[in-house]
């Protein structure tokens, strides 16, 4: 029997798209993309793979804000408690429009919220910066997944840190490039050398894992 299929559609949500002129909006992330990452996800589906998504939820207060760092800036740098942190511009704050997932929500078995603790960044779907793991574990262990397929936003920074918690899991990881985008060049060259490093295998389109998850669409 193949090991079951399980989904992660990694933060598509309005603040990171040009779609909806998000606050952190990242290259490439216009209505084709958003419309392509939901037609995708939609034949996955049908496929009969259960689908998760995730979703940045932060409070107003939020420590990776540059906005609550006087003389801060965005993309500035600060050390918290020994921790680096990267500074962002506010985005998908709790209950704001731009922090809705753009994609179809009735195609998710769940979506997974984080970085609700104002105290921890969380770029991964497993856990925040501080330890603390979300339910997405405890949901694919229920549903007996064992191989993921990961794709979404950033590819360089949630999509990379989901893939390599998924391989820390135990779980086997396989991320779309193609129906992924990232935040620089830069870093995601870094963040696909070091997936790979890592035992995640990178595809850029579904088709290349056809075989193993069976026929789109049917």
């Amino acid at each position: 029997m193949k090991d079951k299929w399980g989904v992660i559609v990694t933060d598509v949500q309005g603040d990171f798209t040009e779609l909806k002129n998000g606050s952190l909006a990242v290259p490439g992330t216009d209505e084709e993309y958003v419309r392509e990452v939901e037609e995708a996800t939609k034949s996955l589906k049908e496929a009969g793979l259960v689908v998760f998504g995730t979703q940045d939820w932060h409070p107003a207060d939020h420590i990776s804000f540059a906005s609550n760092h006087p003389g801060k800036k965005p993309f500035d740098s600060i050390v918290v408690n020994g921790r680096t942190q990267t500074l962002w511009p506010p985005h998908c704050v709790q209950g704001t429009e731009n922090a809705r997932v753009l994609i179809d929500n009735n195609l998710f078995l769940a979506i997974v919220r984080k970085a609700q603790n104002p105290a921890f960044d969380s770029y991964s779907a497993f856990r925040d910066d501080g330890g603390a793991k979300t339910e997405l574990d405890a949901m694919l262990r229920t549903n007996k997944i064992k191989n993921l397929l990961i794709y979404g936003l950033a590819i360089d920074y949630c999509v990379r840190a989901s893939a390599i918690d998924a391989i820390e899991a135990g779980y086997k990881a396989t991320v779309v490039k193609g129906l992924s985008r990232g935040i620089a060049p830069e870093t995601t060259v870094r963040a696909l050398d070091e997936m790979k490093q890592k035992g995640v295998r990178l595809i850029q389109a579904l088709e290349e894992a056809g075989g193993d998850i069976g026929p789109l669409g049917a």
